[in-house]
């Protein structure tokens, strides 16, 4: 930017030196400064959008890290991020893949409700990343693009709709490798699709 603005500088002084002198040569050095002129423009208008587009991507950074909105549970709070829904999202994708709407519902319900419960991380961040919570996590599948139908999962798991009656666990009995899931003694189950919600005693 500096080199530029020295050489349109330096013909400015030029032209200005000889217009009296050579008039052809005078014309010939008016279309090189316009040319000149141009291209600081055109450096002046691709800063200014280099700075938008930094300004905007800034701004994204700073949205996905507020509170965008609040889960109500008895008398618990949660407040939830836009990264927070964005990593929901991607979970619910991964882990109800062929599901029906609901139980995308029902999957979100079970981070919300892992997340206020004592037993559990605080965060619904560290709730999804706890070692071994989600297969998806382990198999790096959580990594896929979630759709339309998966974000409208969380935001009405987030206002409420839990049809797991506030389950804190869930697995695919035709599939499950776990023999905990199986084995373990369980409470207010409720099967939606393909997958087993339910409660264990304290």
């Amino acid at each position: 930017m500096k080199k530029t603005c020295s050489i349109f500088v330096t013909a400015l002084i030029l032209y200005l030196s000889v217009i009296n002198i050579n008039p052809a040569f005078a014309v010939a050095l008016d279309e090189a400064c316009s040319e000149t002129k141009n291209v600081l423009l055109n450096v002046t208008i691709n800063e200014n959008h280099l700075n938008t587009n930094i300004e905007y991507a800034s701004k994204s950074n700073e949205q996905s890290n507020e509170v965008l909105e609040v889960f109500n549970h008895a008398t618990q709070q949660l407040y939830i991020t836009g990264e927070d829904i964005d990593l929901m999202a991607k979970l619910v994708s991964a882990e109800s893949i062929g599901e029906p709407y609901t139980g995308k519902v029902a999957v979100a319900s079970v981070v919300l409700n892992r997340t206020i419960d004592p037993h559990f991380p605080n965060t619904i961040q560290q709730v999804i990343f706890q070692k071994n919570a989600f297969s998806c996590v382990k198999n790096s599948q959580i990594n896929a693009t979630p759709n339309q139908d998966c974000y409208n999962a969380v935001y009405d798991a987030i206002k409420g709709a839990d049809p797991t009656n506030d389950a804190l666990f869930f697995y695919n009995p035709t599939i499950a490798t776990c023999n905990w899931m199986k084995e373990t003694h369980k409470i207010n189950q409720t099967i939606i699709g393909h997958h087993t919600f339910f409660k264990i005693d304290d």
